[in-house]
């Protein structure tokens, strides 16, 4: 988007409804209240989307384009964000608890301070992402592409590293490891 400006959830349609009505029913719905309908944003078009602390918790934004979204601070705790397009997004803090984020491309996002706590990056697309302080405990990251992603601070602790190469990521040094890590050299084929 020219500029770089970011689009607001009043100016945003899918399928014909505002993205801020959709966003309304989807917080009553978390909440448990009348009228509250789970939002249904798969494949949606959020790209440049000002999503800021938004409560998208148990969303359904499987193979949603948020390219260079602002979704820092915002809720995503168990949303499907399975095989969506996250590039250069901004997830700074956001709380990403249990999410499902299988095959999702998150390449140059910012992602500092984030929450992934039990959540499933399998085959995620992770390239020169920001992750400083982001928490990985207990998360599944198996073939989990690292390349030139900073892990400075980052909490890896209880997460299984079998099948992910992090030979190629930065800041290893000051993550916090599984217990018994030792620094692998990766084979050069």
């Amino acid at each position: 988007m020219k500029g770089g400006g970011l689009r607001t959830s009043q100016r945003i349609r899918i399928n014909g409804k505002k993205l801020s009505d959709i966003l309304a029913a989807h917080l009553l719905f978390v909440r448990g209240g009348e009228g509250g309908v789970r939002a249904d944003l798969a494949g949606a078009d959020l790209s440049h989307a000002d999503l800021g602390k938004a409560n998208l918790m148990y969303a359904d934004l499987q193979g949603a384009n948020l390219e260079a979204a602002n979704l820092r601070e915002a809720k995503l705790g168990s949303a499907d964000l399975s095989k969506s397009y996250l590039r250069g997004a901004d997830l700074r803090k956001a709380d990403l608890t249990e999410a499902n984020l299988n095959g999702a491309d998150l390449t140059e996002a910012q992602a500092g301070g984030a929450e992934l706590f039990r959540a499933t990056l399998r085959q995620a697309i992770l390239r020169r992402t920001d992750c400083v302080a982001a928490n990985f405990r207990d998360t599944d990251i198996h073939g989990v592409d690292f390349e030139g992603a900073n892990l400075k601070t980052a909490i890896l602790r209880e997460t299984k590293l079998d099948g992910v190469d992090l030979s190629r990521a930065e800041g290893l040094d000051a993550a916090l490891m599984p217990r018994g890590y030792h620094s692998q050299t990766a084979a050069k084929t």
